[in-house]
């Protein structure tokens, strides 16, 4: 229930920071679109300065298995291609 009211809390604050901006919802399309792609992109900021901090080094492998799939979802897989980030390594091989 707790993630159910944060999440209305999330979009109460949106609403708000739309209407001081002046767009009206239902936003055009390019500009949703565009403001979800920012949401997205900023939650992986928590992570890559959280492991950056710790002292440990940003991999492609490691962004694209923490990150990549979180924004851009699971993506399909080209018929006769291995799946590598499925590897024990997370890495591509």
């Amino acid at each position: 229930m707790k993630l159910y009211l944060m999440a209305l809390g999330a979009g109460l604050l949106v609403g708000v920071i739309y209407s001081l901006l002046n767009i009206r919802s239902p936003a055009p399309p390019v500009v949703a679109l565009i403001g979800l792609l920012g949401i997205l992109a900023g939650e992986q900021i928590v992570p890559v300065a959280k492991r950056m901090m710790a002292g440990e080094k940003l991999s492609l492998g490691w962004l694209r298995s923490e990150c990549g799939e979180h924004v851009f979802g699971a993506l399909p897989a080209r018929p006769g291609v291995k799946d590598h980030t499925s590897d024990s390594g997370g890495t591509p091989s």
